[in-house]
């Protein structure tokens, strides 16, 4: 919830007005109480959004059960502008895609460096309109979503993101230069994928 902010919500707001029938689903510790709960739901109201079209769950202690949670959604909406990390691997993983908005500083391009990753690029985004444009084209490609949940787990697995012998060989090599004498800028370059 910390994530989440009022041009945000409009984001969120457009792109369900404009997918009728469509829900959002969020999730957090904090919406265990019900004065955030409450002000949850009145902001999205003050966008145009139904309480009744935005589900909000609380915390899900249990890894498996929480992880379910995601065989009920179609698509994941990144925060911006600070993206999400886990949550955005956690929905790639299973199997949702992930729309973000890119910005210029890292907490905002956590998002479309992972999708990036897993060759999502058709999914990240540089402005707002493009945003709820992408967002609402998926919503209504059923096709679409389908294939892109059908084989993401593979999309990953065969992506930079889970190359663990090949990120730990270039994490090798890092150490190898840093203590060769190089430094900065090119330790990050080395780690980059």
């Amino acid at each position: 919830l910390a994530k989440i902010n009022l041009p945000t919500l409009r984001l969120w707001s457009a792109i369900l007005q404009a997918v009728p029938g469509s829900r959002l689903v969020l999730k957090s510790a904090a919406l265990d109480f019900t004065e955030t709960a409450d002000r949850v739901l009145e902001a999205f109201e003050e966008c145009g959004v139904a309480a009744g079209r935005v589900e909000l769950r609380c915390w899900i202690v249990q890894r498996g059960a929480h992880l379910q949670m995601y065989e009920g959604v179609d698509i994941a909406l990144d925060t911006h502008p600070y993206n999400g990390t886990t949550t955005t691997c956690e929905a790639l993983w299973m199997g949702v895609p992930v729309v973000t908005l890119a910005g210029d500083v890292h907490m905002a391009r956590v998002g479309a460096s992972l999708l990036h990753s897993a060759g999502l690029d058709e999914l990240i985004v540089t402005d707002s309109e493009a945003y709820v444009a992408i967002a609402v084209a998926l919503a209504n490609d059923e096709a679409r979503r389908r294939a892109l949940r059908a084989g993401m787990r593979e999309r990953l697995a065969a992506s930079a993101l889970l190359d663990y012998a090949g990120f730990t060989r270039k994490l090798e090599q890092v150490y190898r230069d840093y203590f060769a004498g190089i430094t900065g800028s090119k330790i990050y370059e080395a780690l980059s994928p």
